[in-house]
């Protein structure tokens, strides 16, 4: 007879119903544990954050970037534009003291004459220069459809051989500073002409366009 024994009875009852009631605690608490994140995709979900933060800051300061530089280079561009329009009137006395000179007065000139004329000529030429190389550029609006943006309408001259609503001459000269009209030339426009065409091929360029042609 061996020393173990089967145990029979209330005794293995009891046993069983502890261990199942053990088996169903563990289980209970196993349930109740909720489930740790994974820390790769933590540092995966951390790290695409972190990438989106900088392209938005890399965006912004590039756009900073070419704000500050359009400033700069408007403040360049416009800082003449006070001093440039002031000039203007020097420039128009020039030109106003060659057009008081009859062309007789000047095919008839003595050489004194001759040379005040070529030397106020040459002072207009230079200050023109100088006004192009600070960004001031002269319109040219002769034969160029009317454009209220870069001209001033002073009078119409009937002629039925220009098209309608062209320029056909200047009474005093227009200016443009980079993209900005410095002043607007006064003009006079054809009219009683015919229409003019507006299409791709024959549509007339804006003044700025002319002029950069």
């Amino acid at each position: 007879m061996t020393d173990e024994t089967t145990k029979t009875g209330p005794d293995a009852t009891a046993a069983d119903t502890s261990a199942d009631f053990a088996q169903d605690a563990a289980e209970t608490v196993d349930a109740a544990e909720p489930s740790q994140p994974d820390p790769v995709e933590l540092l995966k979900a951390e790290n695409g954050e972190l990438r989106d933060r900088y392209l938005r800051l890399a965006a912004e300061m590039d756009n900073l970037r070419r704000r500050t530089e359009r400033d700069v280079k408007d403040a360049k561009s416009y800082s003449v534009a006070s001093f440039a329009r002031d000039m203007l009137s020097v420039a128009d006395n020039l030109r106003r003291t060659l057009d008081a000179i009859p062309a007789d007065a000047r095919d008839g000139a003595d050489a004194g004459l001759k040379t005040l004329i070529e030397g106020v000529e040459m002072t207009e030429r230079s200050m023109l220069s100088a006004l192009e190389r600070h960004g001031v550029r002269q319109l040219e609006p002769i034969g160029q459809k009317f454009d209220p943006n870069f001209h001033q309408a002073m009078f119409e001259v009937p002629n039925p051989e220009v098209p309608n609503n062209t320029v056909v001459q200047v009474v005093q000269a227009g200016f443009v500073i980079g993209d900005r009209v410095l002043r607007p030339a006064m003009v006079g426009v054809a009219k009683g002409g015919p229409k003019i065409v507006e299409n791709a091929e024959q549509g007339a360029n804006s003044p700025l366009d002319e002029k950069d042609a």
